[in-house]
């Protein structure tokens, strides 16, 4: 793309899942865990990842199509409170193109015997790449995988 644009939005979404906080947190702190649903579709081809979860930490995660392009995630940790919420900001690639970069909140909250997750994502969007609709669609898929893990 030869035209440069930006745009910025946020978006929330809510999952009550049926265990208690500390697993849900772990879905997100244990690199093992977090493997099993923080990906992209099956048939992707998986490229490198990293895994440093701790505030100043770094996580990378790299999928895509066979034949590309590449998607690349891009994080660096902020705050990390146990089972409680997680702060990080994070980059998204096509390849070499950098299409968005984001701030993510993740909240756990008790709610009965299981535990209410709150997603906030503030981002912005460059160039035409990507859209929030996307994005938030993207991220409720992978929210929703969390469940099947638990």
């Amino acid at each position: 793309m030869s035209e440069r644009s930006t745009h910025h939005s946020t978006f929330v979404i809510e999952r009550v899942y049926a265990a208690s906080p500390a697993r849900v947190f772990t879905a997100f702190a244990d690199p093992a865990a977090k493997m099993r649903w923080f990906e992209g579709p099956a048939e992707w081809e998986k490229g490198p990842r990293e895994f440093d979860f701790r505030i100043g930490g770094r996580e990378t995660n790299s999928a895509g199509p066979k034949g590309g392009p590449a998607h690349r995630f891009n994080a660096l940790y902020y705050d990390i409170v146990p089972n409680a919420r997680i702060i990080y900001s994070y980059e998204m690639y096509l390849d070499a193109t950098r299409i968005s970069v984001s701030l993510t909140t993740v909240e756990l909250k008790p709610e009965g015997a299981g535990t209410r997750l709150i997603f906030t994502e503030q981002g912005v969007f460059l160039d035409g790449y990507d859209d929030a609709g996307s994005r938030e669609r993207g991220s409720r898929w992978l929210l929703d995988k969390i469940a099947a893990t638990l």
